[in-house]
């Protein structure tokens, strides 16, 4: 369930109209609902507290970490907090966010393939609630980081199961050829050796198998697997307190079969790996984010081949702003803000003005009418969308939005070009050179000093 509905005519979300926002903040904008990330957030953990088999020992309900990559604006980020949500983070960057949003430190995981020294250490000196190590290299750079700030290092460590599953081949993560994670084998040796480390801490395993799925078969597959692994840890005597059975649950994008109901993905996990007397963590991202937002264009104009007939839908908003389409063929439902009034439909390739064939929403697209200067809104653009934006082709980001009932407020503005130049300064024989029209660096015998090199010719 979502908070974007037509009244009056026109696609609101929650009690303010899509249009208003457009005419107060211009486009392309990013609109969130608060009532929609409660909602989901409090769905999820629900479906995990009801089931007493997820429970720790001292009666702990899992800890829900929203992957913050899914959409990491502070104002999403503090609305989940404030519902007593943790964070998935992936790098310094995400942990300083989740804290300044009001996510506790011991609600904190801290995950990553690529994790450096300054970043672990942030993260321990924080008192985050655990790092999940995915190599023996990470291990080895974490315990010499622990030690050198005389600290013992809670840590889970990423087994790869060998299932991976998702929504596309790049947001697979469980395979054995992905570059996530530790083999078994490996990983069951590297947390024996780290036992008797007196830096390191390990507490349990995690695994994560990929984004978008809509099928519990390959997480309850998984999920058998960490069963099995924590049996075996234990079997040789060692401690494991934790388990992390990441996120990756699926969202409808209205042209797929509904995902499964978080209810039905909790008793699947309580069935699979209850009762095993361990403090759960699950990390979901889409699930929480994605139908909580939609993105807002403007139609600039319809473009019709005058040899073929084909319709181009040339919109303001680009591939800079949502890039899931041309990165992963992603699918959204594209509707008008201003309800139809009859059932003239078009067939469309709907892109944007970016200068690259690749910046096409969708192609043969069935829609209402449209013409220039109307709105359209992509719907579930919550999760991936304005987080993945740039400024390709100079550009400015896109706004974010978040409404609540029958207000708004811009918790992202649209940088100014003036902003945007400002963020690049030239070097001082650029600078004198442009005043005067001339380069007068060799003349002047200036030196670059903490600035970029110069292009080298072609």
């Amino acid at each position: 369930m979502n908070h974007f509905d037509y009244l009056d005519g026109e696609l609101h979300c929650e009690g303010v109209s899509l249009t208003d926002i457009a005419r107060d903040v211009g486009t392309p904008v990013y609109v969130y609902s608060s009532a929609t990330l409660e909602r989901h957030y409090n769905v999820f953990a629900g479906a995990l507290n009801a089931s007493p088999a997820l429970r720790s020992p001292k009666g702990e309900a899992p800890l829900v970490a929203y992957a913050m990559k899914a959409n990491s604006n502070l104002a999403v980020l503090r609305t989940l907090a404030l519902q007593g949500c943790g964070a998935d983070t992936v790098s310094e960057g995400e942990i300083r966010k989740a804290m300044t949003a009001g996510v506790p430190a011991e609600k904190i995981v801290f995950s990553g393939v690529g994790k450096t020294d300054a970043e672990m250490a942030f993260a321990l000196k924080a008192g985050i609630y655990q790092l999940n190590v995915e190599s023996r290299p990470e291990l080895d750079r974490l315990a010499r980081v622990a030690a050198s700030l005389n600290m013992i290092a809670p840590f889970v460590i990423r087994i790869n199961p060998g299932v991976g599953s998702g929504g596309h081949a790049k947001i697979t993560t469980g395979g054995a050829r992905d570059k996530f994670g530790i083999s078994a084998e490996e990983a069951l040796k590297l947390y024996a050796d780290a036992a008797a480390h007196r830096n390191l801490a390990p507490v349990g395993i995690a695994c994560h198998i990929g984004s978008q799925i809509t099928d519990l078969t390959p997480l309850q597959a998984a999920f058998s697997r960490m069963k099995g692994w924590v049996e075996a840890l234990r079997a040789e005597g060692l401690s494991v307190e934790r388990l992390d059975l990441g996120g990756g649950l699926g969202v409808p994008y209205f042209n797929q079969p509904a995902p499964p109901h978080p209810v039905d993905f909790a008793e699947m996990a309580a069935l699979t790996v209850g009762h095993l007397g361990l403090r759960y963590t699950f990390e979901p991202g889409r699930v929480i984010a994605a139908n909580a937002g939609v993105l807002v264009s403007r139609v600039v104009h319809v473009h019709e081949r005058i040899d073929s007939g084909q319709k181009f839908l040339v919109l303001d908003a680009a591939m800079n702003d949502l890039i899931r389409p041309a990165l992963y063929d992603a699918y959204h439902d594209i509707r008008p803000v201003a309800a139809p009034t009859n059932d003239d439909s078009d067939i469309y390739d709907v892109v944007g003005p970016v200068c690259e064939t690749g910046d096409t929403f969708t192609r043969n697209r069935e829609l209402p009418r449209l013409r220039a200067g109307e709105l359209v809104a992509f719907m579930s653009a919550g999760a991936y969308g304005a987080v993945m934006g740039s400024e390709y082709n100079s550009r400015p980001l896109a706004p974010e939005v978040l409404v609540r009932d029958g207000g708004f407020a811009v918790v992202r503005p649209r940088p100014s070009y003036d902003e945007m130049m400002a963020r690049e300064p030239l070097p001082q024989w650029l600078e004198m050179g442009l005043e005067m029209g001339l380069d007068l660096g060799p003349e002047l015998g200036l030196e670059p000093q903490g600035t970029r090199p110069r292009a080298a010719s072609a």
